[in-house]
């Protein structure tokens, strides 16, 4: 009961300012494409890390409250139901500083305070379509120049710290994470989203609030559930997409090397929630494309144990491997102590629950706004075997075609050129 009342007493803020505007087409990631235009806000509940206390149980009640099978996601389900009024899903964003608080870690300090931690939004399907093509902005989207959190000396300095860590043995690896911002004018949304547009964003599309709103292109899988089956794709290694950076890739021993890593915390992780012997890895060090990158991908995969809810999964999966390190606790306390902000919108987790399924994207190719300010996140995980100098060169890449197309600009067509790493 007084779990209950916890999550009812942080739940109720209403339809926000941005999606109750008319003609907003929803584009969550993962949301089934035949829906998008068919779909509206039915309730939302959102948590920030300074409200303390669990979100992801008070998530799970208040997805619960609104008919969403979540407290045991291997009982079988009816699939939803898509009639007019009937609720088809819900939006979940979840991001890495309710995941380090779960964990008990400190965070640096947030550089957009107006975002949630945790956002549910409920959607049920309407009679009245929403228009494919949303409204043209009312206003110019002009864009000011972009401020970093820190500069390449500092960034290749927090890149030895964590070499000299892995030395002491107190760390395998590290993901570290710088952050850029940029004054803005205008309506965000229409920026926001043409990320989406850009090649291997997997979980394009966007999720907006009342002063924020948050714009994805991942191409990587967290978690995803079908029926009683759990999986995640982690992603780790970059190289520019070019002939030779794919071979420069696959035949690297430290890219592989700090893959195969984040594959091990992978299954651990979903070792907790599993079937005892039934994690597996479907595909290791595949190479896939995002925009101009090559990057390297796994799958890993297991059968979830009985009566394992969304709050089960969630503890056991957030924040993310692929961006904390190994092992996952010590480097999250070093991603404190070296980033210079936090992390906001990016490296936590985003996408669609629904009646028999959940897909949720890693925040990594992420862009947020408040009220005035666009903000952006890029990294990449330090190993013993990093050379500062390129982990600073390949974070600039990561983050290049999201400015171009932030700007209005189109992203860069030729493959970015930064240094191979050993």
């Amino acid at each position: 009961m007084a779990r209950r009342k916890s999550a009812e007493r942080m739940r109720k803020v209403g339809p926000s300012g941005v999606e109750t505007l008319p003609q907003r087409l929803i584009d969550v990631p993962a949301i089934p494409t035949g829906c998008r235009p068919h779909l509206t806000e039915r309730d939302r509940w959102q948590w920030h890390h300074t409200d303390g206390g669990d979100p992801l149980t008070a998530v799970q009640d208040f997805l619960t409250h609104h008919g969403l099978p979540v407290t045991d996601l291997t009982r079988p389900t009816t699939p939803g139901d898509h009639r007019p009024g009937q609720v088809c899903g819900a939006a979940l964003y979840v991001s890495a500083a309710a995941g380090a608080h779960l964990l008990g870690v400190p965070t640096p300090t947030e550089p957009a305070p107006t975002l949630p931690d945790v956002v549910a939004v409920v959607y049920h399907h309407t009679t009245r379509p929403t228009p494919h093509t949303p409204p043209p902005p009312t206003t110019t989207w002009t864009l000011g120049p972009w401020h970093d959190s820190w500069n390449p000396h500092a960034h290749a300095h927090a890149v030895q710290a964590v070499r000299d860590a892995i030395g002491r043995g107190d760390v395998y690896q590290v993901n570290l994470v710088g952050h850029a911002s940029a004054p803005y004018h205008g309506d965000p949304l229409p920026a926001l989203t043409r990320l989406a547009t850009l090649p291997g964003a997997r979980y394009g599309g966007t999720l907006t609030g009342d002063g924020w709103a948050i714009g994805c292109a991942s191409p990587e899988t967290l978690v995803e559930v079908t029926a009683d089956r759990v999986l995640t794709r982690p992603i780790k290694g970059t190289r520019p997409a070019t002939p030779a950076g794919r071979h420069d890739l696959l035949t690297s021993a430290k890219e592989r090397a700090e893959h195969i890593m984040i594959v091990d915390l992978e299954r651990n992780d979903l070792a907790h929630i599993a079937h005892t012997g039934t994690v597996t890895v479907d595909q290791l060090y595949a190479v896939r494309r995002w925009c101009d990158l090559w990057q390297a991908e796994s799958t890993v995969s297991a059968t979830l144990a009985p009566g394992i809810g969304l709050a089960d999964l969630l503890h056991a999966v957030c924040p993310g491997g692929s961006v904390t390190g190994a092992p996952k606790r010590a480097a999250l306390h070093h991603i404190a102590a070296l980033e210079p902000t936090g992390r906001g919108a990016g490296m936590g987790a985003l996408g669609w629950i629904a009646p028999g399924h959940l897909d949720l994207g890693l925040t990594i190719r992420t862009a947020a706004t408040d009220t005035d300010r666009l903000h952006l996140w890029a990294g990449g995980g330090i190993t013993w075997d990093s050379d500062p100098t390129a982990e600073v060169a390949e974070a600039a890449a990561k983050a290049a075609p999201l400015r171009a197309l932030l700007a209005g600009t189109p992203p860069p067509t030729k493959p970015a050129d930064y240094p191979c790493q050993p």
